[in-house]
């Protein structure tokens, strides 16, 4: 049995109103996890490996009272963290080239490419998006993740927003957190969905395979908007809208209602070529490289003028070789 949540600490117990620190809830679905895993995923702006840090530090308090990173949490438990912004030497700048989109002194936007990684982490502690971040704008690496706020998937390409400032890092974590944060998606699908529709069901880590996610009772709340763009003999171009962001949401969602990303090596299965499609259509489905999935809008408040900003970058150029040899199979279908 867990033992039972004490209750949140008096105010007397709680660190100085002058000293920044950041107070959060643990969700159930975070239940039996070390405490450092579960800040990993409570506070995704943060490293676990700096999380850790300030658990060993004293940092960190589990309703009020001193931790350890082992510590097993059980969801519903006050955590309290008083962050320490420190340079991240762990991760360098690299001269890796950047799409920026946009730039200003408190925002950086970047159309990322498939293939790269945001962040480092094992099996990728370099040539990352964050190495190349640091070497564009050096102030990054005061910055909790060099000023990233939200995530792709290392072979989901497109928009992705960078924070430059402490204070565009606040604005745009509560923009998100509170759903503030506008991003649309577009995705070649295997199977044609009808229409269009909503995917409400909660996300958590895979009760077997814990590298992955799935819809799980319990599971945090997620919500996705579909709607469908084209339609082929077996594949369907949809455009997608967020209202969560959780980790591979789109991913897990359009596996889940059995029309998987097509090329998502893990929750995409084996690939479906149309009957009767060309060798040439049939090859390039097979082949293709990694789920087809990209970020295309992307709006939100500017965190000092608080001017509402919209950006669009176009479709990335391998779905739309795919798209083209999609269309033209319709039209010789058509034609028969």
């Amino acid at each position: 049995m867990p033992p039972t949540v004490a209750p949140s600490p008096p105010l007397f117990d709680r660190p100085p109103l002058d000293r920044p620190s950041l107070a959060r809830r643990l969700p159930p679905d975070l239940a039996g996890q070390r405490l450092d895993q579960a800040l990993a995923e409570l506070l995704p702006e943060f490293s676990r490996s700096r999380l850790q840090q300030w658990i060993d530090a004293g940092r960190v308090r589990l309703n009020g009272l001193p931790c350890r990173r082992r510590d097993r949490v059980w969801g519903g438990e006050e955590v309290w963290v008083e962050p320490v912004l420190e340079p991240d030497v762990n991760c360098l700048p690299q001269a890796i080239p950047l799409d920026l989109v946009y730039e200003d002194e408190d925002l950086l936007v970047v159309n990322k490419p498939a293939g790269l990684v945001v962040h480092p982490a094992a099996g990728n502690l370099d040539g990352t998006l964050q190495n190349a971040l640091l070497h564009r704008a050096p102030e990054l690496a005061q910055l909790p993740r060099g000023g990233l706020v939200h995530r792709l998937d290392k072979d989901t390409s497109g928009l992705l927003v960078v924070a430059r400032t402490l204070l565009a890092h606040k604005s745009l974590v509560e923009q998100l957190q509170a759903r503030e944060v506008h991003r649309e998606y577009r995705a070649l699908v295997t199977g044609v969905p009808l229409g269009g529709g909503r995917i409400d069901a909660p996300l958590g880590r895979h009760p077997r395979l814990r590298t992955q996610m799935a819809v799980v009772p319990g599971g945090r709340p997620a919500v996705t908007h579909y709607r469908v763009l084209e339609d082929f003999a077996a594949h369907a171009l949809l455009g997608l809208r967020l209202e969560t962001g959780r980790t591979h949401q789109i991913r897990v969602h359009l596996a889940h209602i059995r029309f998987p990303i097509l090329g998502d090596p893990v929750y995409g299965g084996r690939p479906r070529p149309p009957k009767g499609g060309s060798s040439r259509l049939v090859t390039a489905l097979r082949a293709f490289p990694r789920q087809a999935l990209h970020a295309i809008r992307l709006g939100l408040r500017h965190p000092r003028t608080g001017a509402e900003m919209n950006w669009e970058v176009p479709l990335a150029p391998d779905m739309v070789a795919l798209l083209v040899l999609l269309r033209a199979e319709a039209s010789v279908d058509e034609r028969r």
